[in-house]
């Protein structure tokens, strides 16, 4: 095969991940992401059948009658950016909590097909990703889904968090406030978060600057509670984060 039809190939498989993300995903930011020309991307769209370009946006076909706007996600390139510097932390051996949400799902499209590791899985949107993994063996939380945000919490008194001593956790954000801490929508969604923060030997929160100065309902924790932080732009000195609790690579 020739090398451009390899590097068309790479290109149309990662935009097909980005696409289990978020429903569509618009031409600049392709580009930007994938580090080609829009005219490269259309000429990728035109040979494969899985994928089409509407009004700017690239479509997963069999989503078509799902595309709507105000289900777009702004914030794709900021979140891969995240998920890019993320993905680095993962090594063989390791045994990770993947929260759910884009971000955590632009992590896990990100992880090296080489590294070897356990996940434990609490999204099906993550889930989907990580089971193209040939390397990643994984552990499903069971229980209740819920489609709001692809989570899935145990109907039980107990879940497979309780037995499962990670090696990484990697928890995601909704908002980051001076004052009011680290929040989300869902107060289930919280609860999922503070049990893996308990039993991982490495707390890693990630989220993207759009995350400072919003509040949400649910408390997940500060972000003192966290061994890492990785964010694609510099944490605001008013936190009072130490240097070295900041990834950078």
């Amino acid at each position: 095969m020739a090398i451009d039809n390899i590097k068309a190939n790479s290109r149309i498989k990662k935009l097909e991940l980005l696409l289990k993300q978020v429903d569509k995903i618009h031409l600049r930011e392709a580009s930007t992401i994938l580090n080609v020309s829009e005219m490269t991307i259309r000429r990728d769209l035109a040979s494969t059948n899985s994928m089409s370009l509407l009004g700017g946006y690239i479509v997963n076909d069999a989503k078509n009658s799902y595309f709507l706007l105000e289900q777009q996600d702004k914030n794709v390139v900021e979140k891969m950016e995240v998920g890019k510097l993320a993905s680095s932390l993962i090594e063989d051996g390791d045994v990770i909590f993947f929260d759910c949400g884009t971000t955590i799902a632009s992590l896990a499209s990100q992880i090296s097909n080489k590294v070897k590791f356990t996940a434990i899985c609490c999204s099906i949107n993550t889930f989907m990703i990580l089971q193209e993994k040939i390397n990643c063996n994984i552990i499903l939380c069971g229980g209740h889904y819920s489609r709001d945000n692809s989570l899935v919490t145990s109907i039980q008194n107990y879940s497979i968090l309780d037995f499962v001593c990670t090696t990484k956790a990697f928890i995601a954000t909704s908002g980051v406030d001076k004052q009011q801490g680290l929040t989300c929508f869902r107060f289930s969604e919280a609860q999922v978060k503070q049990k893996a923060m308990a039993k991982a030997q490495k707390k890693i929160l990630i989220f993207d600057h759009t995350k400072f100065k919003q509040v949400h309902p649910a408390y997940i924790g500060r972000l003192d509670d966290f061994d890492l932080i990785v964010c694609n732009k510099p944490i605001p000195e008013e936190f009072g984060i130490p240097s070295e609790r900041i990834w950078k690579r």
